[in-house]
């Protein structure tokens, strides 16, 4: 218990480490507002990777301007470690030294609606993004302005404002059908989906769905389509289509246990549960709670776990009534540890959702404020340990999953780029994927990346160049084709290329792997190899 105790410790103040030296030189540049002390905040958001290229000023630039870059990014990193006040303190500063209207400006605005959100205040969210929205129209550009839209009622949904945001989303579908962007469009339906779905008029939210699923399906991306099902399988159930909803669970549970992604295929358990509760088959859904229940608490999701409880209490109310009492005690726990402003929030949209009274119930005892002082102190040291080592553990296997994706998805565009093979039966139709334009660039930018490894020509002004791009319209043009950073992307392309060598090669030595993968290191290359694989080249290797 002890070595376990310490573990979380460290993990904590490992995070702490990690930020200090990015706010030590913020501190500096707020009391000596030069260009020396501004490019050393950004030479330290380098080296945390937090910006993709550096950002140097000369002596000559005007104080405004640098406090302007440096309250931006100093907003950025302080929401990033969710120091949510902060963050709202330089967004606000830096906003009114964006004098003309415009992407830049955007960014701010969105980014303090985000800002806001986290805050709980959906109202000066909503002001912030509203004003993105006005600059996006602005511009003309219907992809950026159906994606500020999209935001937008993703704000009024966070605070439980569906009916606001059902024009929004209705405008940006409008915007979205103006351009070719099919990902863009999949999401776009699906927020319509859960709009409506939350509306009550499942009716609607079906249509938005099954249209999102034909595009994902289009697309081929299978994590994806996923999740669009399950968008689906909600407004089925919305419909008490069951039996529908039962059979797009049990199709979508594989896919999302496989992509790693196991928050979503929790949450597709309780959903199977739930539709087979209706239809009377309680001993059926009890193992789908169960299951659901125990990852919930992994992961500390106690929102979700509460539903787990709720639909094993109701499975269990004919079949074992001892059962569904324990069912309740759980329950009853989990809500005497709601000791934070956020989870009883959670409760709150929990019990405005089902209003289930006998769920209500309060333990007969009332506990004394002295108890109760203690057991917060002791349980929040404990909490704040745990939470730590968590999201450290929780956002690596999350990069993991991200970059086995990415990884996937540059394989599948170099073998389209490699000739077929003669053969005698008819040609299959291509089908339907992303816009040609995005998926040529991807290629191009990969085949550019695979030169690179023998030059080590991998710098992101280099590339930019050989596309004949300035940096900024570079990253631009990769974040909306492939929703990437440069750096990510280039590292993802050569951790693809590590991994078939390792595999295809197994008498190469690992050094010479990292050389051709563009790595002058061994170390550097374990060192990447192992956040992405979660082992070393020689255990990858077997």
């Amino acid at each position: 218990m002890k070595k376990l105790f310490f573990l979380c410790f460290f993990a904590v103040f490992s995070l702490l480490a990690r930020a200090q030296n990015v706010e030590q030189t913020l501190a500096r540049f707020n009391q000596q507002s030069d260009a020396a002390t501004a490019n050393a905040f950004f030479d330290a958001l380098m080296k945390e990777k937090f910006i993709d290229a550096p950002i140097v000023f000369a002596s000559s630039v005007p104080v405004d301007s640098m406090r302007q870059q440096v309250c931006y990014w100093a907003a950025e990193w302080m929401y990033d470690q969710e120091q949510y006040k902060d963050a709202e303190r330089y967004a606000l500063e830096a906003l009114p030294k964006y004098h003309p209207a415009n992407s830049e400006k955007a960014d701010c605005l969105n980014l303090l609606g985000c800002i806001y959100v986290r805050l709980g205040d959906f109202k000066q969210a909503a002001n912030y993004a509203r004003q993105c929205v006005e600059i996006d129209e602005q511009s003309g550009d219907h992809d950026r302005i159906a994606s500020s839209m999209n935001t937008l009622a993703g704000i009024y949904m966070a605070g439980y404002q569906a009916k606001e945001a059902e024009p929004i989303i209705l405008q940006a579908i409008e915007h979205i059908n103006q351009v070719d962007n099919p990902a863009r469009k999949a999401v776009i339906l699906g927020m319509a989906s859960e709009i409506y779905h939350t509306l009550g008029d499942d009716a609607k939210a079906l249509p938005y769905a099954e249209e999102a699923v034909a595009i994902e399906q289009q697309l081929g991306r299978q994590p994806k389509l996923a999740i669009r099902l399950s968008q689906k399988g909600s407004a089925l159930l919305g419909l008490h289509r069951y039996k529908e909803a039962e059979d797009i669970y049990r199709q979508i549970l594989p896919d999302l246990k496989a992509s790693g992604d196991f928050h979503a295929y929790a949450i597709a358990l309780n959903r199977l549960g739930m539709s087979l509760l209706c239809q009377k088959r309680q001993q059926d859904a009890i193992p789908y709670y169960k299951e659901a229940a125990s990852l919930f608490s992994k992961m500390g999701d106690l929102y979700n776990e509460i539903h787990s409880h709720r639909g094993l209490y109701e499975s269990y109310w004919e079949l074992n009534p001892d059962s569904a009492k324990q069912e309740l005690d759980v329950f009853d726990l989990l809500k005497d540890s709601l000791y934070t402003h956020a989870t009883a929030d959670a409760l709150a949209r929990y019990n405005a959702e089902f209003g289930n009274d006998q769920l209500q119930q309060e333990n007969a005892e009332v506990r004394s404020a002295h108890q109760r002082t203690i057991i917060i102190a002791i349980v929040a040291i404990l909490i704040v340990s745990f939470v730590g080592w968590w999201f450290v553990r929780r956002a690596h296997l999350k990069e993991q999953q991200h970059v086995a994706e990415l990884m996937e998805e540059i394989s599948r565009l170099q073998e389209a780029q490699r000739p077929s093979e003669p053969t005698e039966e008819p040609a299959e139709e291509p089908q339907a994927e992303q816009s040609n334009e995005d998926r040529l660039f991807l290629m191009h930018v990969i085949e550019i990346v695979n030169e690179g490894f023998s030059t080590r020509e991998l710098g992101v002004e280099t590339i930019a160049s050989k596309l004949n791009m300035s940096v900024q319209t570079f990253r631009r043009r990769l974040m909306s084709a492939a929703g990437e950073t440069p750096k990510a992307f280039i590292s993802a392309i050569q951790m693809e290329k590590a991994g078939k060598l390792l595999k295809q090669r197994p008498d190469m030595p690992i050094v010479d792997v990292a050389f051709k993968c563009g790595f002058d290191e061994a170390s550097s290359f374990a060192h990447t190899f192992k956040r992405v694989f979660g082992c070393t080249p020689s255990q990858y290797r077997g």
